[in-house]
Parts: structure tokens; C-alpha cells; sequence
């Protein structure tokens, strides 16, 4: 993982137009039923966002490649389930993960609408979401209520956090581009540490 962020920094550092691209594919493919579970976008969002104290990135191009590709990417999925109803949480590739399916539906039911907004933080039911409430049938406007919303949440709250490491790093270091595979890193060890966490407690409530 290392390997692979030192040369998308540097890729980014040397082609403006398509890093912030990079951001918005990064964005989009979270937001893609089983894929997304695969893809390290939020990692690469953070990773990139280090970017920006140095001048190569801009915040707000990054704030809104990031944003419009989760909107994008929710909105697609949201509609494709919408369309085909319950049958797309059987059909593949969803069918090869019955388990996340399952908990994603129930992740819905329990929260409601609710679970939109929650989902967005805790992969890899951010990928399931979008495509169960669609196929559940919840109302495109409350879901666009309660997505966009989410999603101006979620684009700084992986973006700042990349943006103040590595303006610490400089000020401290002056070194601060070899620390950003670091910083990344230990972003995705907590956030995965968070989706365990809520499992763990998630398996203890169903428990009793």
C-alpha cells in the first residue's frame, strides 16, 4: 500500500488535472455495490488531500472532485435499485455477498433514512446503502434530502484531516511527503477499527 501511494503522490504531483480526477474515480467507485468494499478510496482521498498545503492540489477542487463523485456514485446505485426493486439484492454480483447484503438491509431497516447518513462513514456498508434504499424503495426526495447533506459532511472529514497532517509534518519536518503513505495508513487502520468496533457491538445486540 506503501508502494502504491508514494507513486500516486507523485503521479498527482506531476498532473494536476488528472490527480483531481484520480479524487473523483476514488469517490465514485466507493460508492459501487461490492466494489467499493475493494476500492481504498477514502485512503486515497486522504492521501491526496496532503497535497494541498504545498500548492499542488486546490481545496476546493479537491472538496468538490471528491463530493461529486460520491454524489455521482450514491445517486447511480440509488437508481439502479430503485428500478429493479428487491430482485438487484439477489442478482450478482450482490448475490456473492448475501452476508454484507444482509447486514446493509438491516442497517436500513433499524436507522431508516437515517442510515444514509451513517452509511457514509462506516465502510463497507457505504457501498450497500445506496443501492438497498433505492431497491427498498424509499422516496428519491428524501433520499437526496439526507445524501447530499451526508455527502458535504463526508468530503471535509476525509479531506481536513490530510490537510492539517501534512502542514504539521512541513512546519515540523520539512519533509512532510514521505509521511503521507504514514498518515494514510494509520486513517485506514482507524476507520477500519471503527467498523469493527460497531460490529462487534452490532453482534452483541442482535446477541441478546
Amino acid at each position: 500500500m506503501n508502494a502504491f501511494l508514494d507513486a500516486l503522490i507523485a503521479f498527482a504531483s506531476a498532473h494536476r488535472e488528472l490527480a483531481y480526477l484520480t479524487l473523483f474515480t476514488a469517490a465514485l467507485l466507493e460508492a459501487v455495490p461490492v466494489l467499493g468494499t475493494l476500492v481504498p478510496g477514502s485512503t486515497i482521498i486522504l492521501a491526496l488531500s496532503a497535497l494541498i498545503p504545498g500548492g499542488q492540489l486546490d481545496l476546493a477542487g479537491v472538496l468538490a472532485a471528491a463530493a461529486a463523485g460520491a454524489a455521482i456514485g450514491d445517486g447511480a446505485a440509488y437508481w439502479i435499485g430503485h428500478r429493479q426493486q428487491r430482485r438487484i439484492l439477489s442478482a450478482w454480483p450482490m448475490a456473492r455477498y448475501p452476508e454484507v447484503v444482509a447486514r446493509a438491509e438491516a442497517f436500513f431497516v433499524k436507522f431508516g433514512g437515517w442510515a444514509v447518513l451513517f452509511a457514509r462513514f462506516v465502510p463497507p456498508i457505504r457501498a450497500f446503502v445506496p443501492i438497498t434504499a433505492g431497491a427498498l424503495q424509499m422516496p428519491p426526495a428524501r433520499f437526496f434530502a439526507i445524501n447530499i447533506p451526508a455527502i458535504l459532511l463526508w468530503a471535509p472529514a476525509h479531506v481536513l484531516p490530510g490537510v492539517l497532517a501534512a502542514t504539521a509534518l512541513e512546519q515540523s519536518h520539512g519533509r512532510w511527503h514521505h509521511w503521507l503513505p504514514v498518515v494514510a495508513g494509520v486513517a485506514g487502520v482507524l476507520v477500519l477499527a471503527g467498523w469493527l468496533l460497531w460490529r462487534r457491538r452490532r453482534g452483541r445486540a442482535q446477541a441478546t
